[in-house]
């Protein structure tokens, strides 16, 4: 199902017309609602514009897409051409596919490192299931080892705009990681990458990354079955990472605050990963919880059955990651729930950032 309707531009809520996104006010059907325009797909638009909007998120009620997409400036179609360097696709064979300078791709000043790229070397890759473990990951590290350079890795299991994350942008702007890398179909990173393996190896060899953080986007998708959720990639995130010489970082999705029972304590989610998915020796921080969640998780954790053996870190202070979080003003949620109503979570996110600083 794709649902489009005509609106006219009426307000623009963020300030001047960027490379990356604005966020708009429009009105379509009578109604003023909010919606998201890219620059880099549709050109910018201003008040007044009549614009197609894609309306199916809305119609559907969903979370994270639940607002409209500009498809196209009515007023202005065929937008500026602007000259860039790069012919590699992304969004490939779709009406919006845009050319990127990658940088694998022989025009970039990068491709002799890319060509040269051996090994990861050991270097700690942090791999999470869901968008708002990179904030706790990333402070965890900056607690432990703040001159550590954090690149984060945006896969395109999710959103493929990097845009979208406010979240990324405000990690990037306080400082918490350092640089950004989109894969795949995913667009928008300071470093445009093919694929999974040749982003490590650019946050390596041309990023000199000491820490690599892989999480989809914004948008997780889940289906209450035991594949089909778009998280499940955190342990193809892993195997990549171990394959190429990296130390992979699983953070556990731990939750007391979410009601469904496949959730609690563990997710149903990381059990899936640690036990069908991984096929490389993987670290599993466990973060320093209550004796009644400790106990839980311990228990979860004894009745695991994987396929390679892991090394459990258990006891891990995550609380500094959190302050730092919230000395910065850094404000993050997990399925609508924050740091305070949601504190285990965020804390396994932190503990694995604070694990992955010790092994670099």
């Amino acid at each position: 199902m794709l649902k489009r309707r005509v609106g006219v531009v009426r307000r623009i809520l963020t300030e001047g017309c960027t490379r990356q996104a604005q966020e708009i006010i429009v009105e379509i059907d009578g109604k003023e609602e909010r919606a998201l325009n890219y620059p880099h797909l549709t050109g910018c638009v201003s008040p007044g514009d009549s614009v197609l909007a894609n309306t199916t998120a809305c119609a559907l009620s969903l979370g994270t897409g639940g607002l409209h997409f500009v498809m196209a400036n009515l007023s202005n179609p065929e937008g500026e051409d602007a000259a860039a360097p790069g012919h590699i696709m992304k969004l490939r064979y779709t009406p919006n596919q845009l050319a990127v300078l990658s940088v694998e791709e022989q025009e970039s000043p990068n491709h002799k490192n890319m060509a040269g790229f051996v090994s990861l070397d050991g270097m700690p890759v942090v791999c999470c299931e869901l968008h708002s473990q990179i904030a706790g990951v990333a402070a965890g590290v900056k607690q432990a080892h703040p001159s550590a350079h954090v690149s984060y890795i945006m896969t395109d299991e999710a959103a493929l705009p990097l845009a979208l994350s406010n979240l990324a942008a405000a990690l990037r702007i306080k400082g918490l990681i350092d640089s950004t890398i989109t894969c795949g179909q995913a667009f928008g990173g300071e470093i445009e990458a093919v694929n999974l393996f040749s982003a490590l190896a650019a946050a390596k060899d041309v990023l000199h990354a000491d820490i690599a953080i892989i999480c989809q986007g914004p948008g997780n998708t889940g289906t209450g079955t035991p594949l089909g959720f778009s998280g499940i990639a955190q342990g193809t995130a892993a195997n990549t990472a171990g394959s190429i010489g990296g130390r992979p970082v699983i953070i556990p999705r731990i939750s007391f605050a979410d009601k469904r029972e496949r959730h609690r304590g563990i997710s149903h989610h990381t059990l899936t990963v640690l036990e069908m998915v991984l096929l490389v020796p993987s670290f599993v921080p466990v973060p320093r919880l209550s004796d009644d969640c400790a106990r839980i998780i311990r228990t979860q954790l004894e009745a695991l059955e994987c396929r390679v053996q892991h090394k459990f870190v258990p006891d891990i202070d995550g609380r500094p990651g959190l302050n730092e979080l919230e000395r910065q003003g850094v404000r993050v949620q997990t399925m609508g729930r924050s740091v305070q109503e949601d504190r285990e979570f965020f804390l396994s996110a932190s503990a694995g950032g604070v694990l992955a600083a010790e092994l670099i």
